[in-house]
C-alpha cells in the first residue's frame, strides 16, 4: 500500500510539474497564523502560510516552490498565494490595525520589481496601506548575494512596506542584514525557544538577541511558541511578539480567528499589579513630541520644523502609529535653504518622499528600566532620542538629559528608602530585588529574612540606644560575610533584615549563615550586664504585658531558596513564602531554617 501511495504522489509530481500553476490554483490556499502583542494578548498580525500542497504530491510547501523554481513558475504561485492573502486579509474586520506577515522567496529578488507592481496594486484595490503589510526575508537563501537586493530593499522601503528577518539564527547572513538594511522584525527561529524555560544557554542568547534588535529599533517575534514556559520566559526576555501553537494553530478559516488573546495578558502576571519605579519616573520624562506619518508629503515636515523652530527631528510612523525612526532637521537643510529645494524634493522624477530620510533610532517599551535606556544611548553615537512605545504604538520619546534626570531622581528615591541607622536599602529596595531576581532564573537564588528574638525585652531593659547598637552590630556582621557583587543587603526596618544572594550553593551559605548568627551571638552578648550574661536571662514584659525571663538576644533567619530554573515574577508570592520559612526559623532551635519556594514541608 505504501509503495502504491509513494507511486501516485510521484505521477501527480511529474504531472503536476508541466501544469503546476493551473492546478495549485485549484488547491492551494492561504491560512493565518496569529502574531500577538506579548504584554497585552492582542493579535498585532497574522503569517501567511500555503496549505493543499499534499494535495499535488508534496510533503511540504517548500518541496512545492522547489519543484515550482525548476518549472520556471515560482514566481505566478507567489503571486497567486499572496494575491488571495490578500483577499481574505482585506475581510477581516480589523485588519487596518493589523500586519500581513507574507513570505518573499530569495530566488524571486531578480523579479522584486514585478512583485512589488501587482501587490501595489491589489492593496490599491483593497484599500490596505502598505505599511499593513511586512516581508519577511527568508534565510534558506542568502538573500544578499544577489545584485538586485539593495536596490529592492530601497523600493520596499520607498514603498512603505516593513521587513523582517524570518528564521533568524539558522539561515544566511542575518547579522550582515542586521548591519546594512532598515528593518522592523527580527523573528527568531523555533530552534532557540524550544525548551528556551530550561536551557540557559538558549535564554543568554535570546536575551542578547532582544537586547541588540532593541538597540537598533527593530522589534522581537519569537516564533514556534509551544508551551506556556517559553511564552512567559519571552515575556520575561523583552521579546515583543509571539506566535505559536500556544497561542493558534494556522487555519484556512477566518471564521476561527480572534482579535486578542486576553488571557495571556494575565499569565503569572504579578508584576503588573503596579508600575515600577524606573517606569513611573520615565513617564514623567516622556516627551510627546508631534509626529510625522511616512506616507504624508514632505511640505508635512517642513510646516512641522517651521511651526517648532527649536525642533531638530520628530518621530516617524507609519501609517499603522508604528514608529519607523526620526526625521532631522539637518537632513533637510540642504534643501530648505537651496533655491528650488523644495520645489526638488516634490518633483515625481526626483522622487524623494518623508520614508527617504528617515533615520532608525533605538525602539523600546515603556517598561524598561532607565538603566537600560541609558546603555542604549551610550551603544548608539549620535542617537537623539529613545522612542519609547506602548503595547507596540508609538508613546513618546526621552532624551539623554531627560534620562540623567530620571536616573538622578531614583538615585534620590533610593537615597530616601535607605535606613538612616545603617545606611542599608529599605523596603522599596527590597521589593525591586526580589522582583529583578525572581524574574531571572539562569541560576539558583536565595532570599534570607533575618529577625531577633526578644528584642522587645532588650530593647525596653537596657534602652533604645543599646537597642541601635545592637542593630548596627548585626548590620556590620552583614557587611563583613555579605561583600560580593550580586550579594544585596536591606534593612527593612527595627530589627529586621534582609539578605538577597545569587550564584551561591545552600551549603556555602549555609555555612556563612551559622558563622553569622555564631558572631552575633557572641558579640551582643557583651551589650549585656555581668550578672545578665552570667545568668543568660534577662526579666521582662512580653507584647501582652505579662512579666517573665527572656533568654538573651539571637537571631533567626528563614531562608527561601528558588532553584534554576523557576522563574517567578510575584513578590507578594514570595514575600508569603519567606514568612512561613521566617517561622519556623523562629521556633527552630537553631534559629536557621532553609525552605524550598514551593515545598509545603
Amino acid at each position: 500500500m505504501a509503495n502504491a501511495m509513494s507511486l501516485e504522489s510521484s505521477v501527480l509530481r511529474r504531472y503536476a510539474n508541466d501544469q503546476l500553476l493551473p492546478l495549485a490554483k485549484l488547491v492551494l490556499e492561504p491560512a493565518f497564523q496569529p502574531i500577538v502583542e506579548l504584554a497585552t494578548g492582542r493579535v498585532f498580525g497574522y503569517e501567511t502560510l500555503m496549505r493543499g500542497h499534499e494535495r499535488l504530491g508534496f510533503d511540504t510547501p517548500l518541496d512545492l516552490l522547489d519543484s515550482a523554481e525548476d518549472a520556471e513558475q515560482l514566481l505566478g504561485i507567489e503571486q497567486m498565494l499572496a494575491s488571495r492573502a490578500l483577499a481574505k486579509f482585506a475581510t477581516l474586520p480589523d485588519f487596518a490595525h493589523n500586519t500581513l506577515f507574507i513570505n518573499l522567496d530569495a530566488r524571486l529578488i531578480r523579479k522584486g520589481q514585478q512583485v512589488i507592481d501587482k501587490l501595489v496594486m491589489h492593496l490599491r484595490k483593497a484599500g490596505i496601506p502598505p505599511s499593513s503589510i511586512c516581508f519577511e526575508l527568508s534565510e534558506r537563501f542568502d538573500n544578499t548575494s544577489a545584485p538586485e537586493f539593495a536596490a529592492l530593499i530601497t523600493k520596499m522601503r520607498k514603498s512603505g512596506f516593513k521587513l523582517a528577518i524570518d528564521d533568524f539564527g539558522v539561515g544566511h547572513g542575518e547579522i550582515k542584514l542586521l548591519c546594512d538594511f532598515p528593518l522592523d522584525y527580527l523573528k527568531i527561529d523555533r530552534h532557540f525557544i524550544a525548551g528556551v524555560d530550561t536551557s540557559s544557554r538558549k535564554r543568554h542568547l535570546v536575551r542578547n538577541i532582544v537586547n541588540i534588535a532593541h538597540v537598533l529599533g527593530i522589534r522581537v517575534i519569537a516564533e514556534g511558541v509551544e508551551t506556556e514556559a517559553e511564552f512567559l520566559s519571552c515575556r520575561e526576555f523583552g521579546v515583543d511578539l509571539v506566535q505559536g501553537w500556544f497561542i493558534a494553530r494556522p487555519t484556512t478559516f477566518t471564521s476561527e480567528l480572534q482579535p486578542a488573546f486576553p488571557h495571556l495578558a494575565d499569565l503569572g502576571r504579578g508584576r503588573r499589579s503596579s508600575q515600577s519605579l524606573d517606569e513611573i519616573l520615565i513617564r514623567k520624562q516622556i516627551e510627546m513630541l508631534p509626529t510625522v506619518y511616512e506616507n504624508e508629503s514632505i511640505d508635512t515636515v517642513f510646516e512641522l520644523f517651521r511651526a517648532n523652530p527649536r525642533q531638530a527631528f520628530f518621530p516617524v510612523l507609519n501609517a499603522n502609529g508604528e514608529p519607523r525612526g526620526i526625521i532631522s532637521e539637518y537632513h533637510l537643510k540642504e534643501y530648505i535653504y537651496r533655491p528650488f529645494g523644495r520645489d526638488l524634493l516634490k518633483n515625481k522624477i526626483y522622487e524623494r518622499s518623508i520614508s527617504h530620510f528617515v533615520e532608525g533610532a533605538p525602539i523600546v517599551g515603556l517598561d524598561a528600566n532607565a538603566e537600560r535606556l541609558m546603555n542604549i544611548f551610550a551603544n548608539m553615537d549620535g542617537s537623539d532620542c529613545v522612542i519609547l512605545t506602548e503595547n507596540m504604538r508609538y508613546a513618546g520619546v526621552v532624551s539623554a538629559a531627560s534620562l540623567i534626570k530620571v536616573i538622578n531622581e531614583k538615585q534620590l528615591k533610593v537615597a530616601q528608602d535607605q535606613n538612616p541607622l545603617t545606611g542599608l536599602p529599605g523596603n522599596r529596595a527590597i521589593r525591586d530585588f526580589m522582583q529583578e531576581v525572581g524574574r531571572d532564573d539562569d541560576q539558583t537564588r536565595f532570599f534570607c529574612y533575618c529577625d531577633f528574638d526578644h528584642f522587645k525585652p532588650f530593647n525596653d531593659h537596657y534602652g533604645f540606644q543599646m537597642g541601635d547598637h545592637a542593630i548596627c552590630l548585626f548590620a556590620a556582621l552583614m557587611k563583613r560575610y555579605f561583600f560580593s557583587e550580586g550579594d544585596f543587603l536591606g534593612h527593612v526596618g527595627g530589627d529586621d533584615f534582609f539578605i538577597g544572594l545569587t550564584d551561591w550553593t545552600r551549603e556555602e551559605l549555609s555555612e556563612i549563615l551559622e558563622r553569622l548568627l555564631s558572631d552575633f551571638h557572641v558579640d551582643v552578648a557583651e551589650l549585656y550586664s555581668a550578672e545578665d550574661r552570667a545568668a543568660g536571662r534577662i526579666r521582662g514584659h512580653d507584647r501582652g504585658g505579662n512579666e517573665r525571663d527572656f533568654a538573651l538576644l539571637r537571631c533567626s533567619i528563614g531562608v527561601l531558596e528558588l532553584p534554576q530554573g523557576l522563574l517567578l515574577d510575584d513578590v507578594g508570592g514570595i514575600s508569603s513564602a519567606i514568612a512561613q520559612v521566617k517561622a519556623k526559623a523562629k521556633d527552630g532551635d537553631t534559629g536557621l531554617v532553609f525552605s524550598c519556594f514551593g515545598d509545603n514541608a
